[in-house]
């Protein structure tokens, strides 16, 4: 999978136009491959922003942070995120945001720590 389809179709959640963004981002979520996680992490935070709850909005965040474990530096470079590590913050805090807005204080707390000493991969 190329990076275009996936920026086109975050450029649509960043402008708003959510239903379609919501279709673009799920297309591109079922053409990538399992092995493709840098894709993947990218299209699930965003995906997590579309949806309509906070059970699954949650679970996208989830999500993606698991696709980020496995990322190498570099790998977000084509979409100008030159170290990966400049993307955890990001991650962190949308987890940790659904965390504290689901009443989960420890949990929420225990992201915005990894933002202070991101886990380099």
């Amino acid at each position: 999978m190329s990076w275009e389809p996936v920026l086109e179709a975050v450029g649509q959640a960043v402008n708003g136009q959510s239903e379609a963004a919501k279709a673009a981002l799920e297309k591109c979520w079922d053409e990538a491959v399992e092995e493709d996680h840098a894709h993947r992490c990218v299209l699930a935070h965003y995906l997590a922003d579309q949806q309509e709850n906070l059970q699954s909005e949650t679970r996208w965040d989830e999500q993606a942070l698991t696709e980020f474990t496995h990322l190498q530096d570099g790998d977000l470079a084509a979409i100008g995120v030159p170290s990966t590590a400049g993307f955890a913050p990001s991650l962190h805090l949308n987890l940790g945001d659904d965390y504290l807005r689901a009443g989960r204080a420890q949990d929420a707390e225990d992201q915005v720590l990894r933002v202070k000493s991101p886990v380099v991969v």
